[in-house]
């Protein structure tokens, strides 16, 4: 799989877990205590500008009033992703796990004593707002922060109202979720393969659900629901919880429409768009049906049933080393633009990655960004599958991402969830398309796109449907409705998802409560499929235009979180509220299983 020319440089690449020290150095109590006692100071200067900022500032003054508040956002941010990676690395460590909870409470009370400044902006009329606002030329992040801020004005309450919430959530949802993740993340799973038992983590567990053997996909799939079903009645009264706690701070107290809506205005994404986006989605689910009983026939199957989801067409298992994972991966980058490869490069050069799989390690894969001037953490759990390369592609991408933005304040660096998803997915599309493009056996070239589809399928259809069950869902606990309600309200959306295409059996009733995502961040999942459709009508565009798509797209990427959704989206001629836009993404689908349907293979060989 590597193509470097460089014989030595695949070992510089090892799996290893990260450096936190650039975020704190040790975990000295003597350091600890400076770190958080610089913060306090730094709270406490500028809660002394509290009575000159509401009695009012000049348009003059406000860009010096926002870089002390960036500046001090800044230390405090650090402290938190200290606190959160630590207990990534290792969710069982009695000592990450104390750091985590001290830096929460600790962020959460000095956090509560700057939060004048947000809601003085908010509460301020329109026409005062708009006079204060910085110039465009003069500072453009400072001015879309503060615009951006005010969309939350009628969802904002009184001070004292504010500060009790954050309490509450330190306290309550929050610390139920940091229970939830040690929960989940001790799970052990145990599976025979070759006559041998095997002891795993979940993500261990999860690449024997990709073995060509149909035996070991299902005793895989049976051992995770056997597990998470020994703890059905705390992960659904968990969820339960998380539910009404969220019902009950963003519809009773703050007023929002509906569950949803939540998401979206963080997201600002309009509602009409992620319900185009959905219904787009659920009316294509067709098309994978309609893959699924075409890779029933490769597999020699009458029809696949749902463990047999991600088998693979190839007869022999393949392991992948991590250094040559890491190659491809880099050399992809470096054939589409050199920067993109250099950027992601600097995430192994700084150590900030780490991808061995260690019971307690924190399951799954993320990209943590921090600051505007450090590169991102990144970790992976790599188990040596095709999966995991595109994985690591996927998470470097939004790596890259954050440090093409890395221009702008640590207030609009952030993209919003929907197109931080943008490099990611056209990440893992570049390294698919490198190996397509090298390969002219059919029977590979075969296994390379069912692969892709599986991706697809994965990152559109799966996550739309998590959505749809979590507005059911949300809907069923509010009325009362028992655990097996949800159990039941999970497989008949699994049901319409896959229509007759496949044999689904009843142990997947319980996959919901496998689901990170619906638990830690309500409603995220449709994310993934707004990114996947958005990279496949942008990957369009880049086959057409080669070389002349790429500035624009890396212009694209460098807005970071500093402009709307919309009007980043606007330049590159897009429009998220037109359904044919979503549904020319599928369109690239559908183009991707007439290619699958039209290749001559020959089985026997």
């Amino acid at each position: 799989m590597p193509e470097s020319n460089d014989n030595n440089r695949s070992t510089r690449y090892q799996q290893t877990t990260w450096d936190l020290s650039e975020l704190l150095p040790s975990e000295d109590e003597d350091l600890i205590s400076e770190k958080l006692n610089e913060v306090e100071d730094a709270v406490t200067a500028f809660e002394a500008r509290r009575e000159d900022i509401e009695q009012g500032v000049s348009r003059d003054e406000l860009p010096g009033i926002l870089r002390e508040y960036e500046l001090l956002l800044e230390q405090m941010y650090t402290l938190s992703a200290y606190g959160s990676l630590r207990f990534s690395e290792d969710t069982q460590s009695p000592s990450a796990i104390t750091l985590r909870n001290r830096f929460q409470h600790a962020l959460t009370s000095l956090g509560n004593r700057i939060l004048f400044f947000s809601l003085w902006w908010k509460g301020l009329d329109d026409e005062v707002a708009e006079a204060l606002l910085p110039l465009e030329d003069e500072h453009p992040d400072y001015r879309h922060f503060l615009r951006d801020l005010r969309r939350f004005t009628p969802f904002t309450l009184d001070e004292r109202s504010e500060q009790i919430i954050n309490l509450k959530d330190t306290n309550g949802i929050s610390a139920l979720l940091t229970v939830y993740s040690m929960l989940a993340n001790r799970l052990e799973f145990t599976i025979s393969v070759d006559g041998a038992e095997k002891v795993c983590t979940r993500d261990g567990l999860m690449k024997y659900v990709r073995s060509p053997r149909p035996e070991v996909r299902e005793a895989a799939y049976q051992e995770l629901h056997r597990v998470y079903a020994q703890e059905e009645q705390i992960l659904t009264q968990i969820y339960v919880n998380r539910v009404r706690d969220w019902h009950s701070e963003n519809l009773e107290i703050r007023g929002f429409s509906s569950p949803i809506t939540v998401r979206n205005l963080s997201n600002d994404i309009p509602d009409e768009a992620v319900e185009i986006l959905l219904e787009t989605s659920r009316r294509n689910a067709g098309i994978f049906q309609r893959y699924f009983t075409l890779k029933a026939g490769w597999l020699g199957m009458e029809r696949l049933r749902r463990y047999d989801l991600y088998a693979p067409i190839a007869k022999a298992e393949h392991e992948i080393p991590y250094p040559d994972a890491v190659d491809t991966v880099l050399d992809t980058f470096r054939d589409f633009n050199p920067h993109f490869a250099d950027l992601a490069e600097r995430v192994f050069a700084r150590s900030h990655i780490d991808s061995e799989i260690r019971k307690g390690k924190r399951g799954g894969a993320f990209c943590a960004t921090v600051l505007p001037s450090q590169s991102p953490w990144v970790l992976t759990n790599f188990a040596g599958e095709v999966r995991d390369v595109a994985t690591l592609a996927h998470e470097l991408g939004h790596a890259v991402h954050s440090m093409l933005a890395d221009g702008h304040s640590v207030l609009t660096q952030h993209p919003v969830l929907p197109l931080a998803e943008t490099a990611s997915v056209f990440g893992e599309m570049l390294v698919t398309d490198r190996l397509l493009s090298r390969e002219a056996d059919p029977f590979l070239r075969r296994e390379l796109l069912v692969s892709a589809m599986d991706d697809v399928y994965a990152t559109v259809i799966r996550q739309t449907y998590f959505v749809l069950f979590e507005i059911e869902a949300h809907q069923a606990i509010l009325d009362g409705k028992s655990p097996e309600f949800l159990n039941d309200l999970y497989l008949e959306n699994l049901r319409e998802q896959f229509g007759d295409s496949l044999d689904l059996s009843d142990d997947f009733a319980l996959e919901w409560i496998t689901i990170p995502h619906i638990y830690s961040t309500p409603f995220y999942c449709y994310s993934y499929s707004f990114g996947q459709l958005l990279v496949l009508a942008l990957y369009r565009r880049y086959l057409e235009e080669g070389e002349a798509f790429k500035e624009g797209y890396l212009r694209l990427l460098a807005h970071g979180g500093s402009a709307r959704p919309r009007d980043i989206l606007a330049e590159a001629g897009i429009d998220i509220t037109d359904p044919a836009f979503w549904q020319g993404g599928f369109e690239v689908v559908e183009g991707m299983l007439s290619d699958l349907e039209s290749l001559e293979v020959d089985d026997t060989r």
